[in-house]
């Protein structure tokens, strides 16, 4: 007894559960969350993935005449999809939930499951709104999404920090290690407001939009966070957190300053950091003149590497260590050829920020120094 069907082109179908397969977990307590939520409405399919935590959903046209919903394994239906070429796909769907998808030449059949089961999703009430381009959040989780912390322990350091104002829009992530915060004056939101948003659903739309100029809207209450773009949105569960202050963190004033060439400060520190002690990462800079010095040893296994290199300096003579780890992370946020690094005394906070920034945004970066090993 056939219940419901739908023809959708397999590769278009394929794209589509490619942006939000990510959304699933591999081992998860709920069966259920091991299926997508297929809902069928008159040519239009919307298709819903969901951790609890977060859910995102797409939305395509199709051909179809019935209206109704079946929960489908994703993953032996995306491991079909991928090797299926390019056709139209017939999907039958019976009253007990079995699907069938026909191809040109092959029938598949999979069971699916009773769509009255799948969670249902937050409803945006009482959200504010404000509108971004695509680019601007993507950069902006790029720029930041290293820094975040790992800690479940310290739940509100595990994602990055949004604090919109009338003025723009600031993400802060941080370790306590290290700090990025990243604003970017091109984005009106409708008041003063914060609210912290977790790793994963920010990776998820780091692959999910694209690097352009296309409009996102994005919306907020006190519990969730829904972004839309196209036909693809997304909605997570904000932390119930308090994120620490980090103003009091960023040094106001670091006399000391030194411009130095990405690239070569970055390929330095690769080589010179492969004989650092493996828990520490540890590389002491040694700033004096134009000159900047490069050193790491680890005195279990008698390794040592030294370089030297060429810097602009204005400061006193200066030796602070770092984890060059760290270091080589944060240099691929600032993508100028040069970097400014303004220090202070060896206890203090290092800050780097590329050498010249785009008119609306403004990145800075800082790292705690380590104590120094003599």
């Amino acid at each position: 007894m056939m219940f419901m069907k739908f023809i959708v082109s397999s590769s278009a179908l394929l794209k589509q559960l490619q942006q939000i397969s990510g959304v699933i977990n591999a081992n998860t307590v709920l069966p259920i969350l091991e299926d997508f939520l297929f809902e069928i409405e008159k040519n239009k399919l919307t298709v819903v993935a969901t951790d609890l935590e977060t859910v995102m959903k797409v939305h395509m046209d199709i051909e179809a005449k019935d209206t109704g919903k079946v929960c489908i394994p994703a993953k032996i239906l995306m491991d079909s999809l991928k090797n299926i070429a390019e056709q139209p796909l017939t999907f039958n769907i019976d009253k007990n939930f079995g699907v069938e998808i026909t191809s040109d030449n092959g029938k598949y059949k999979v069971m699916g499951e009773n769509p009255d089961n799948f969670p249902r999703e937050p409803a945006a009430d009482d959200a504010n709104s404000f509108t971004m381009t695509s680019t601007a959040l993507v950069t902006a989780i790029n720029k930041a999404i290293f820094a975040v912390s790992n800690d479940d322990l310290r739940p509100a350091m595990t994602g990055v920090y949004f604090e919109l104002d009338k003025k723009g829009i600031t993400f802060v992530a941080t370790d306590a290690h290290r700090l990025v915060r990243y604003t970017r004056t091109d984005v009106k939101c409708p008041q003063k407001d914060s609210f912290i948003v977790p790793k994963k659903p920010l990776n998820l739309l780091k692959s999910a939009l694209p690097d352009n100029e296309d409009e996102l809207t994005l919306s907020y209450n006190s519990n969730h966070l829904f972004v839309k773009h196209g036909g693809t949105e997304l909605v997570c569960r904000l932390f119930d957190a308090r994120f620490p202050d980090y103003k009091v963190v960023i040094p106001v004033d670091n006399p000391y300053k030194m411009v130095v060439t990405r690239s070569d400060f970055q390929s330095a520190l690769r080589r010179v950091s492969v004989f650092s002690n493996k828990s520490t990462n540890q590389v002491a800079l040694t700033i004096s003149g134009n000159q900047l010095q490069l050193a790491a040893q680890d005195v279990d296994f008698s390794f040592e590497g030294n370089e030297r290199m060429s810097c602009q300096y204005d400061g006193e003579d200066l030796q602070i260590a770092f984890n060059a780890k760290f270091l080589i992370e944060m240099l691929n946020g600032a993508d100028t050829a040069e970097i400014n690094m303004e220090l202070s005394t060896p206890t203090k906070a290092g800050i780097i920020k590329p050498s010249e920034q785009a008119e609306n945004e403004e990145l800075l970066m800082l790292v705690m120094p380590l104590m120094l090993n003599n």
